[in-house]
C-alpha cells in the first residue's frame, strides 16, 4: 500500500523546498518518489497544513533520568546540578521503566527517529529493543581522576556495555564522561574497547567555567566539589591550557567524536579540534544549557569555524520535554542570524551523520526511509513560532 502525503511546503534538507510537494512512500514508510501536486490524482493525496520535514535527530539525551523531571532547580550552575542529580536519582524501578517508556513515545510521536543515549546503567534497555526509534547508547565511564578506582569503575561500565546487544536500529559505544571525570589511564582503556570498530565518541565539554579553571591552573570550584564527595586531586596536574586540550590529547583521533555543550568553546579551540581529530561533530542543547547554567555557545564561532553542529534535548532533569523542535525555537530566537534551513540541517542530516546512520535518514530522498514530521501552526512566511508544533506522519 502506497502513500501520498503533500503539505504547503517540503523540506527535503538535501535540497531546496518544494511548494505543494508530494511524497509517495510505501508501508515501511520508505520513499518511492518526489514530486508535484499536478503529478497525481488529487483525490489519493494526503494533504496536510504546514511543511514536511525528515525525522529528526536526537544526539544527546539521558534517557535513563527521564524520572527526575522537575526535581532539579533551575539555574544552580553545573556543579550543584551534578550533586543534585546524584542525591535525587533513586526511585521506585518501576517509575523509573515507566517514565522512560513514556518518554521514548513522546520523542517517537514528536518526530525524533533516532536518539545518541548516554547510559551509566542498563535502564533504558528494555525500552531500546522494542522502541520505533534508532538508539545509539553511549555507556559512559567515569573514575574522577582517582587512580585506585579506575579499573574497577572500567569493568563496571564495561559490564553494562556487554549487556546491550547491538542490531541495525542499536548501536554502542564506550565513552568518557567528561574531561574533569575521567583520568588518562580511563581514556586508554575507553580507547582500547573502540579500537577497530568505527564507532562514534560522545563527551561533555565546557560548560561550566570552573571546568577550564582547573586544567588551567588546579584551582577552583572543583576542589570543593571533589571534596565534598570525598575525593581529592592530589595526583591530578594541570596543564596551563583549557579542558578541551586535555581531551585532544587522550581521545582516539580516528574515531568520529561528539562534543556535547560546548558553552565556553573558543573559535581557536575549534579549529585546534577539527585538526586533531578526523570526524568532529558539536551537539548543542540550548534548552538545558539555559535551565542549568543559564548560557549558551558562541555558535557564530562554529559557524565560522566549519564546523557540523547537530541538537540534543540533555535529560528531562535539566529540561522541560524532549523535543527538537523546542530546541530549534530557542535557536531561533536567540540568534537571529541562524535560518531556519540551516538549524533544520543540525536536526536532522547532521545529527544522523554523526550516528552513523545518514544512508538511511536525515533528508528526504528516494530510497530513505527517514520518517516523516509535520510542523503545524508556523507564521505567514513559514517561520516557527512559539506555538508552533511537531508531529511524526509517516
Amino acid at each position: 500500500m502506497f502513500r501520498k502525503i503533500s503539505a504547503d511546503y517540503i523540506y527535503p534538507v538535501s535540497s531546496s523546498r518544494i511548494e505543494k510537494g508530494v511524497i509517495v512512500i510505501d508501508s515501511q514508510g520508505k520513499i518511492l518518489e518526489i514530486g508535484n501536486r499536478d503529478q497525481y490524482e488529487q483525490s489519493e493525496i494526503q494533504i496536510f497544513d504546514g511543511i514536511i520535514i525528515p525525522g529528526m535527530v536526537n544526539t544527546h539525551c539521558h534517557l535513563e533520568l527521564s524520572h527526575m523531571k522537575g526535581k532539579i532547580s533551575t539555574g544552580t550552575g553545573l556543579l550543584t546540578f551534578i550533586g543534585n542529580v546524584v542525591k535525587e536519582r533513586g526511585a521506585d524501578p518501576l517509575w523509573i521503566q515507566k517514565c522512560i517508556e513514556e518518554a521514548d513515545q513522546q520523542m517517537y510521536d514528536s518526530g525524533i527517529v533516532a536518539v545518541g543515549d548516554i547510559s551509566n546503567k542498563t535502564d533504558t534497555f528494555l525500552t531500546k529493543n522494542k522502541s520505533k526509534i534508532r538508539y545509539y547508547t553511549f555507556i559512559e565511564n567515569f573514575d574522577f581522576m582517582q587512580a585506585d578506582r579506575t579499573v574497577a569503575d572500567f569493568e563496571m561500565y564495561k559490564k553494562v556495555f556487554d549487556l546491550l546487544e547491538e542490531s541495525p536500529l542499536l548501536k554502542k559505544s564506550m565513552v568518557p564522561h567528561a574531561s574533569y571525570s575521567v583520568s588518562e589511564a580511563l581514556f586508554e582503556l575507553i580507547n582500547s574497547v573502540n579500537q577497530n570498530h568505527k564507532r562514534t565518541i560522545s563527551i561533555h565539554n565546557q560548560e561550566t567555567p570552573p571546568e577550564n579553571e582547573l586544567f588551567l591552573s588546579g584551582e577552583g570550584a572543583f576542589n570543593d566539589f571533589y571534596s565534598h564527595f570525598n575525593l581529592n586531586l592530589n595526583t591530578f596536574k594541570p596543564i596551563g591550557k583549557s579542558a578541551i586540550y586535555y581531551v585532544i590529547e587522550n581521545l582516539d583521533p580516528q574515531q568520529k567524536t561528539l562534543f556535547v555543550h560546548n558553552t565556553l568553546t573558543l573559535k581557536e579551540e575549534i579549529i585546534a579540534v577539527q585538526s586533531a581529530i578526523q570526524q568532529v561533530y558539536w551537539a548543542t542543547c540550548p534548552n538545558a544549557n539555559l535551565y542549568i547554567e543559564n548560557r549558551l555557545p558562541n555558535y557564530k564561532a562554529f559557524i565560522e569555524s566549519g564546523s557540523k553542529l547537530t541538537i540534543g534535548t540533555d535529560s528531562l532533569t535539566s529540561n522541560w520535554q524532549l523535543s527538537i523542535l523546542e530546541e530549534m525555537k530557542t535557536i531561533l530566537k536567540y540568534q537571529s542570524f541562524l535560518s531556519f534551513e540551516e538549524v533544520l540541517k543540525w536536526a536532522t542530516i547532521n545529527g544522523a551523520e554523526a550516528l552513523g546512520w545518514e544512508d538511511e535518514i536525515g533528508t528526504i530522498q528516494i530510497n530513505k526511509t527517514p520518517g516523516l514530521v509535520l510542523i503545524e501552526q508556523l507564521s505567514e512566511d513559514q517561520n516557527l513560532l512559539p506555538t508552533s508544533i511537531s508531529r511524526r506522519i509517516a
